[in-house]
């Protein structure tokens, strides 16, 4: 396939423009949706492109809302709602959990919700305990969704447009660090399919597992780990639901040893799924305890000093690492790395 460099955010609005030139089924509604500065710049131009009627803001009513958008799927439309924060959502878990999981199963597969819900997560800018929060393992716990976590632009588009041609609701998590990451997206049609892991990097060591913004702090972590002569397979997970047991358990396997690296709380968390697979089902590979490295046990703060301590980052990884495989630990060099606080390192320009 012919490839070009595009942003994230691109990549997003991208899949926009040809699911809705596909499908005159498709609409996108959302607070700020048809605003200049567009969702971090992932639905911009698509209101002039494709009208006020497929295009549309909405009043600050997530319930409400979400429930409009639900009996629309019902009736056959495929609507893409955006909260700009997942947090916003909150409001909404009757409808998402109570309604839009729900339906199909309650009425023997003869109704579906064709409904993808845009969720911003993650760190930045001060956003605080209630507007940084990482909460995909409370949705991934519910029958019914589908959770989707993409980390490069590629599968940014190739997942949005699978989860908006899915006949099921689709929870589809964006990380706001990686709006601006760049990489390689192919110019032909394409798609990804959901419950896919990807393998990001080989490896016959370590294997690290990771979800969204963590992919690139693993993929960092394994180059440094590379100085030591350890071979990091590194695995995207990019759907929590499903959740391709496979392509960890044969990774797990392969090198015996399992760090798990997820944007959210390590308590009650995505990561702890993991380890409970991998342990129930290739324990006898274990040449270690499997680990994890991801939030601690605290709301998420809005200092952007205590940010910084707060959120793992790969020099984390790379610690926890050297625990497991017994090597010595050294703060590694950290070139290009920001002079802010709380903002994307900008060694993280991508491709991946």
């Amino acid at each position: 396939m012919s490839q070009r460099e595009l942003t994230f955010a691109q990549a997003i609005n991208e899949a926009f423009v040809e699911a809705m030139t596909q499908d005159e089924n498709v609409y996108v509604i959302g607070e700020g949706v048809p605003d200049p500065k567009g969702i971090f710049g992932t639905t911009l131009g698509l209101r002039e492109k494709f009208g006020s009627k497929r295009v549309l803001d909405m009043p600050v009513a997530e319930n409400g809302m979400t429930g409009v958008a639900i009996g629309s799927a019902l009736m056959g439309m495929r609507p893409v709602l955006t909260h700009q924060r997942v947090d916003f959502a909150l409001l909404a878990m009757d409808q998402m959990v109570n309604q839009a999981a729900k339906w199909h199963y309650m009425f023997g597969g003869q109704l579906a919700v064709p409904l993808v819900i845009r969720l911003i997560i993650g760190r930045g800018w001060g956003q605080g305990p209630q507007h940084s929060q990482s909460l995909q393992s409370w949705f991934a716990h519910v029958p019914g969704l589908k959770v989707v976590m993409p980390t490069t632009p590629h599968d940014a588009k190739g997942l949005l447009l699978s989860s908006i041609r899915d006949n099921n609701p689709v929870i589809f998590l964006e990380h706001r660090w990686l709006h601006n990451v760049t990489g390689s997206v192919p110019i032909e049609n394409y798609s990804v399919p959901l419950g896919r892991a990807r393998v990001a990097r080989e490896g016959k060591d370590l294997t690290i597992v990771s979800t969204s913004y963590m992919t690139l702090e693993a993929l960092r972590t394994a180059q440094w780990l590379e100085l030591q002569g350890i071979e990091t397979e590194v695995i995207d997970l990019r759907s929590l639901r499903p959740l391709d047991t496979e392509t960890i358990l044969n990774s797990v396997k392969k090198t015996g040893r399992l760090l798990v690296t997820d944007t959210s709380w390590q308590a009650y968390g995505a990561s702890a799924e993991i380890l409970a697979v991998a342990t129930e089902q290739a324990f006898s590979h274990l040449k270690c305890a499997p680990c994890r490295v991801a939030l601690p046990d605290a709301p998420t703060p809005t200092s952007h000093a205590v940010a910084q301590y707060y959120y793992p980052r790969a020099v984390d990884l790379y610690r926890k690492a050297c625990e497991m495989l017994t090597l010595p630990f050294e703060n590694p060099e950290e070139p290009l790395s920001s002079t802010q606080l709380d903002v994307p390192d900008k060694s993280f320009t991508g491709p991946f």
